[in-house]
Order: structure tokens, then C-alpha cells, then sequence
């Protein structure tokens, strides 16, 4: 027998007590049950966005609420500003242009952070701009992008959108929906909402709103009118994932029990203790010290070494599965998730997996360095 760890920045792993909320007898999506269960969700989302706006619930992946955005708040010609600095702002760009939607684009290797002088420097040369679109917590890469400064920038022009990808953000870093000028925020369930995949969320300000109105792309299943109306009555317009909204209560309650803050400041503490456990072996991160986010640690493969076989290994022989990377980055790092439902011990056996990875790779280093960093982050020493 093979116990097994999920290390990966999504999904992430279930806890016991949603996973048994949602192996309870369904429940039929029109009743008062529902309703009452629906109503709770949505109170609890406005929480850990930190909103008084509207909060919007769908069955479906990131992509579909990432999707969702576009064609709530655009028409056919207008022009945006897309920051990328990874895979999921590559795909928000695709999504634009898939619907005639002009992208400036704003383009940065995947181990930068947005500049966001160049942001208030767009915006400034591009009168007409409708909106800007960046990625929070970029999974691909651990970047960490500062919206809190981008908010500042876009609030002083009043027809202008900031819509924010936290996908991998929500529940693992800061993210001060209303008090940094966020338009529209996205997350994921199988992130920091600690879920099995399939349900998605979005902030939708009043500023928001008023883009919804003149918008013209085509929409229906994501109009976003549709589930705001049938929020106002507690229910939704089409049938919602019963199974996942239950388990979604009890996950948003273990979180308000444990408080948000120290929900980030656990996942704060997460991440360094997986930084310097694989510092200490030698490895160096992906992401720059000046934009690392708390949800995902990004690691060089070293020289010398088979990064796809770092992976297989660690799930085959071990039993951790953690991420590798993407497109051009396949097997030249790997990605290590702490997101969502996770402690100080998944760390320490996903580091000591890890170490006897690398030693069996033929890699040089101390055996038991890592384990040792990640206990003094631990330890407060």
C-alpha cells in the first residue's frame, strides 16, 4: 500500500469534513434546503473576496468564469490591456481575441512581474482603454503581480475595468477585493476553496455593471444578469453543481473559523518553509524575490537532472505528486502546491520525498538539509 500526497497548486487536496458534507443523499436544487445552502455560499464567498459586490457562482472550470468576464464586460472592437507573465494570461489574451476583442499587450517573461509604471504608461498613451486584465497568482509560475498598485492606477479612469485572475490567489494571498479598486476577481474550487474541481466564482463591481450594459458579445449561459437575478432570490438559472455548493459551506466554514488572515499567514509560512527547505538543497526558485506569491514554489531542475523524472519518481516511489512544468518550461522546473488544505508536515514529506529523489537522480547535496530548513521556518528560528 501506497498512501498518497496531491503537492499540486490544483486541484488540491479535500478535507474529511467537506468530502463527507458532500457524500451526503443529494438534494434537489429547487427546494428551500437548497436555497438556504446557496444563500450561505454566497455570503461566504463575498467573505473571503472581502466584497459588498455582487458575488456570481457557476458550474464550470476558471476558464469559464475567465471567459465569463470577457463577454459581460466588452463588444467586439473595444480595446483592453492584457499584463501576461505566464500560461493563464497567455489564455486570457486568447479568450479576447477569440471574440474580436483588441489586445495591447503587455508582455513579460514568465519570471517577471508586471511592471506597473508600464501599466499606468499604457493606459495614459491609449485613450478609450475599456479594460485591464491581469493574473494575480500566476500557477504557472508562482509570480505574485501587485494589483493592489494596478488598482490604484485604474481607478482614476472611470471607464476602464480592472479584472484580476486570482484563481490561485483567493484563500492563499491578499487580495482586498472593494478596498483595492477590483472590478471583477476570479477564483477556482479546486484552489484555496479546498474543493474537487468544477465550480468557479467572480466579483462583479458596480463599475462592473455599467460595462455589462453596453456590452454586446454574445452570452447566455454566462450571462452574468441571469445568476445575479436569481441570486437575489437564492436559487440559480441553470442546475447548479448541488453536490459541490454543500461541500463548498463547509470549506468556507472551516475557513471563517480559522479567520482569513491567518489562512493567508498559514499559506505565507507554507511557502517559505518549501523556498528555503529547497534552497537549502542547492535548488534554485523560479520566481523572483521581489513577486512570489504564496500558492505554488516554482524550482529550477538542476543541471544534470531529468525534471520529468523528478515528477514520476516522487508520485511513483513516494506517493507525492507535485506539478511540472508547463509549455516551454516541460521538464526544466517543477512546482510544488500549498494551496488550500494543507499543513507543516505535507511540507516536510513532500521535501523529504524530494530529497530522495534527487539523491536517486545521482544529485549532490546534503541529505536532510531541506528537511532541516523547512523545520527552523517552523520553528521561528
Amino acid at each position: 500500500m501506497q498512501k498518497q500526497y496531491l503537492m499540486t497548486p490544483g486541484p488540491t487536496p479535500v478535507p474529511a469534513e467537506v468530502m463527507l458534507k458532500m457524500a451526503a443523499p443529494i438534494i434537489h436544487h429547487r427546494t428551500p434546503d437548497f436555497s438556504a445552502a446557496f444563500k450561505d455560499a454566497i455570503e461566504g464567498l463575498k467573505y473571503v473576496f472581502q466584497t459588498e459586490s455582487d458575488a456570481l457562482l457557476f458550474a464550470c472550470s476558471g476558464t469559464g468564469v475567465m471567459e465569463s468576464a470577457i463577454v459581460n464586460c466588452f463588444s467586439a472592437g473595444d480595446t483592453v490591456i492584457v499584463c501576461r507573465n505566464g500560461k493563464f494570461g497567455d489564455r486570457q489574451k486568447n479568450i479576447c481575441e477569440a471574440y474580436g476583442v483588441n489586445v495591447i499587450d503587455l508582455q513579460y517573461g514568465w519570471e517577471e512581474v508586471v511592471d506597473t509604471d508600464a501599466v499606468a504608461k499604457t493606459l495614459a498613451e491609449n485613450p478609450g482603454v475599456r479594460g485591464v486584465i491581469v493574473t494575480q497568482s500566476e500557477t504557472s509560475t508562482g509570480v505574485l503581480n501587485d494589483v493592489k498598485t494596478i488598482g490604484e492606477i485604474v481607478k482614476g479612469y472611470p471607464e476602464t475595468l480592472l479584472i484580476v485572475d486570482s484563481i490561485t490567489g483567493i484563500g492563499a494571498v491578499e487580495c482586498k477585493t472593494d478596498e483595492w479598486g477590483l472590478d471583477v476577481v476570479m477564483t477556482g474550487s479546486q484552489k484555496g476553496l479546498m474543493l474537487p474541481p468544477g465550480l468557479a466564482a467572480c466579483t462583479v463591481s458596480a463599475k462592473a455593471w455599467k460595462a455589462y450594459e453596453r456590452s454586446t458579445l454574445p452570452k447566455f449561459y454566462f450571462d452574468w444578469m441571469k445568476y445575479k437575478k436569481n441570486v437575489e432570490k437564492d436559487t440559480t438559472p441553470f442546475t447548479p453543481a448541488v453536490t459541490l455548493v454543500l461541500g463548498l459551506n463547509e470549506s468556507l466554514k472551516m475557513i471563517r473559523e480559522e479567520g482569513l488572515e491567518n489562512t493567508i499567514a498559514r499559506h505565507t509560512m507554507l511557502a517559505e518553509a518549501t523556498r528555503k527547505g529547497c534552497e537549502a538543497l542547492g535548488l534554485t526558485l523560479f520566481a523572483p524575490a521581489e513577486g512570489r506569491g504564496s500558492a505554488v514554489t516554482p524550482v529550477w531542475v538542476p543541471e544534470g537532472v531529468d525534471g520529468k523524472a523528478v515528477v514520476k519518481i516522487m508520485k511513483n516511489k513516494y506517493g507525492v505528486t507535485i506539478a511540472g512544468g508547463q509549455d516551454d518550461y516541460a521538464g526544466r522546473i517543477f512546482r510544488v502546491g500549498h494551496l488550500g488544505y494543507f499543513g507543516k508536515f505535507d511540507i516536510i514529506t513532500t521535501l523529504a520525498a524530494l530529497e530522495m529523489t534527487l539523491a536517486e537522480l545521482g544529485y549532490d547535496f546534503e541529505r536532510g538539509a531541506g528537511i532541516k530548513a523547512a523545520e527552523a521556518v517552523f520553528m521561528g528560528e
